[in-house]
């Protein structure tokens, strides 16, 4: 059984699917106006292992993922740089698939663009008008609060201070600012515009996402991810006007992670206490290392970025590596191996069990690095068996299905100066040239190539 935190009920529930053996998710994906930042995807690494989980514990998942290109920050970079629309996003959209692929993001099954789903956004929008959820004013439209009345079932917020009629135009706002907001805004000079039924103009933040994920996943479906930031006003919103417009549920599960903060105060652009990861990559750090800082904290803590946390990160992922690396190349004697195979379904069983529950991730790695330590005492012992390790080897890589961070199974070769190198140290070895054959480790392991002199050889490995 899997069990979720529920942003709209406020506690765990167990999980149940619309469909049964079947997750419909979507996630918030970019605004694209600048580079992302790691606060953006320590949400996106979240909702990969989400998504990756559930796919561990057997379902399909359809995922959507939307690219915001068209907005008020969209808009206001491309003008201060001169450029289209299109044009102006276009760089951040390749950087953004790019990150995706560095940090192992599973890719969606569905990237809708804003810009291109302009119809169905206005469909939505005539669909409120006729039902009376909202009116034309000044040629913008407006969602009217007052006619919802369920307003603020997410956020918990307090409707009191509701001025009836009081409008708001901006795409993002302070959870003070509870207004009427906008659904399609009229022309103006310098923005872009598409001439619709409901006049010139382009739609408000909101309208895009209950237009796309409705879309592609229909009027209700199961996960709605996002931060924290996201729950007011742009998610009450999305309530809001899906729940007007189709007449039911929009959303079964909303899960929501905690911001990345930097001494203290949330990682944001307008702050400007920001990293984007391609910071980080320019400082040599390892992408999947940093993938590990950012899914090793639950995603509903709020989590401190620090560089002593991303070597820690870099560390405990070593730990793995280097397990992995043992069990496949440590020469281990013949035989059954009860329970040490018992030992590794038990681990097993326990990560998924710990991921079940609200995707217990610190829980997870415990399972994980106990296993590691439980292994580790057999191979010092010297009584771990090949079918042992086989199996260990095995329920490693599984959980890994869900982490995603051992290195691509495939063969790895050394430059031809390096394995000369080797030779060359080994034949220094056999001619008991000692000083020599230090020297060349030495050089070796300064070029971040390990040996290990064994009965069966010399082992070599790679590190940073």
């Amino acid at each position: 059984m899997i069990r979720f935190f529920n942003t709209l009920s406020g506690k765990i529930e167990e999980f149940q699917p619309i469909k049964e053996g079947e997750v419909r998710l979507y996630t918030c994906g970019p605004t694209v106006y600048d580079y992302a930042h790691l606060g953006n995807y320590r949400a996106y690494v979240f909702e990969d292992l989400l998504k990756r989980f559930l796919l561990f514990y057997g379902y399909k998942v359809i995922h959507v993922m939307n690219i915001t290109d068209v907005d008020d920050k969209t808009i206001r970079g491309a003008n201060e740089q001169g450029l289209s629309l299109n044009d102006y996003t276009k760089k951040y959209i390749e950087a953004f698939f790019e990150d995706v692929r560095v940090l192992r993001l599973l890719p969606a099954d569905y990237y809708p663009r804003a810009t291109e789903h302009i119809p169905d956004m206005v469909r939505m929008i005539k669909g409120l008008l006729e039902k009376g959820y909202a009116y034309v004013k000044d040629g913008s439209v407006y969602f009217s609060l007052a006619k919802f009345p369920n307003y603020g079932r997410l956020s918990k917020i307090n409707l009191e201070d509701l001025k009836a009629g009081v409008r708001i135009e901006a795409d993002e706002y302070e959870k003070e600012s509870v207004h009427d907001f906008a659904l399609w805004k009229k022309a103006k000079e310098g923005e872009p515009y598409w001439e619709t039924e409901i006049g010139p103009g382009r739609p408000g933040w909101h309208i895009e996402c209950s237009a796309m994920s409705t879309r592609y996943l229909g009027p209700t479906f199961d996960i709605h991810c996002g931060g924290i930031d996201n729950i007011f006003p742009h998610h009450e919103n999305e309530i809001a006007q899906s729940e007007a417009f189709y007449g039911q549920k929009f959303v079964n599960y909303w899960l929501h992670c905690h911001h990345l903060i930097v001494d203290g105060q949330k990682m944001s652009k307008s702050k400007g206490n920001f990293y984007t990861l391609r910071d980080l990559l320019a400082r040599k750090y390892d992408p999947i290392d940093i993938r590990y800082f950012l899914l090793s904290t639950h995603y509903r803590k709020m989590l401190n970025f620090t560089f002593e946390g991303l070597e820690q990160a870099r560390a405990s992922r070593q730990r793995i590596l280097d397990f992995v690396y043992e069990l496949e190349h440590r020469s281990l004697p013949a035989g059954d191996d009860p329970e040490a195979e018992k030992l590794s379904e038990n681990s097993l069983s326990r990560f998924k069990n710990e991921l079940a529950e609200d995707l217990n991730i610190s829980s997870a790695l415990a399972a994980l690095f106990d296993f590691i330590r439980e292994i580790n005492s057999r191979l010092a012992q010297d009584s771990l068996k090949q079918t042992g390790a086989k199996k260990a080897r095995e329920v490693v890589y599984e959980m890994d299905k869900v982490l995603a961070l051992l290195p691509e199974k495939k063969e790895e070769n050394l430059p031809p100066e390096i394995m000369e190198k080797i030779e060359l140290r080994q034949k220094a070895r056999k001619e008991k040239n000692f000083a020599l054959a230090d020297r060349l480790r030495e050089e070796l392991a300064q070029q971040g190539i390990v040996l290990e002199d064994t009965k069966e050889g010399v082992r070599w490995k790679k590190i940073k």
